[in-house]
């Protein structure tokens, strides 16, 4: 029986097929989309389903998708020595109050972790990088702002000899946060802070497997990043 368990489908208990469940999430996470729009989108394409259908799938598929994308990029990423990760923190707010979310993106604008705290002190900091620290290894240097809650988090952590400040140094993550920023926008806000969270994580993770960096790159190259991207996304929870 448990390994009955194991094998069996995380969709085997819906109607829709695999690859609309996969597209319609990845419409939503990934682009600046409503559930309506998404629901519109789908139906031009003769895929009749309700916008709730998408919200519930978004909720129930979409952490499992960026869970595996997280595991499998982890693996290769961990053993990578020569990193340096930018940390900031954004201000995002929750039914009305200002929350903070941190952010930490290696210098190819990976985006590694994404905490949700109330405060921007030095216990919330802590937090933020020690779970960043615990899922990545250490770097080789890590890139902040002047706020002094890292610097009392790196000293607790003893890892204050790998911070470097400087004012354009860390453009890297503040444009990071421009993707969030439009996502954010086309969902009118967030109402809780574990719904923040959720969606945070989910999005970064979605981000990074199809950020093929297109400035950077050639059309032909773009191309194939782009298709090889598509073709993992298809193979998820398979």
């Amino acid at each position: 029986m448990s390994r009955s368990r194991r094998s069996a489908s995380p969709f085997r208990c819906f109607n829709s097929s695999p690859e609309v469940i996969r597209a319609a999430v990845m419409l939503y996470v990934r682009y600046p989309l409503s559930l309506r729009n998404v629901e519109d989108l789908l139906a031009e394409r003769g895929i009749d389903i309700c916008h709730e259908t998408v919200r519930f799938w978004w909720n129930r598929f979409g952490p499992m998708f960026a869970k595996e994308i997280k595991q499998r990029r982890r693996s290769y990423m961990r053993g990578f020595r020569q990193w340096k990760w930018h940390l900031d923190e954004m201000y995002v707010r929750v039914n009305g109050e200002q929350r903070y979310l941190w952010r930490a993106v290696d210098h190819e604008g990976e985006i590694l972790e994404s905490y949700v705290t109330k405060e921007r002190d030095r216990a919330a900091a802590l937090r933020f990088m020690k779970k960043a620290l615990k899922n990545y290894g250490s770097p080789e240097s890590i890139v902040t702002d002047g706020l002094r809650s890292y610097v009392s988090a790196m000293n607790v952590l003893g890892n204050s000899g790998k911070q470097e400040i400087g004012r354009h140094l860390n453009n890297r993550v503040e444009n990071s946060h421009l993707p969030f920023r439009r996502r954010e926008r086309a969902m009118l806000r967030f109402r809780q802070m574990a719904s923040l969270q959720k969606f945070a994580s989910v999005h970064a993770n979605v981000h990074n497997h199809f950020n093929a960096e297109r400035h950077l790159i050639d059309r032909p190259t773009y191309k194939t990043r782009r298709s090889a991207a598509q073709a993992e996304w298809a193979n998820l929870m398979a």
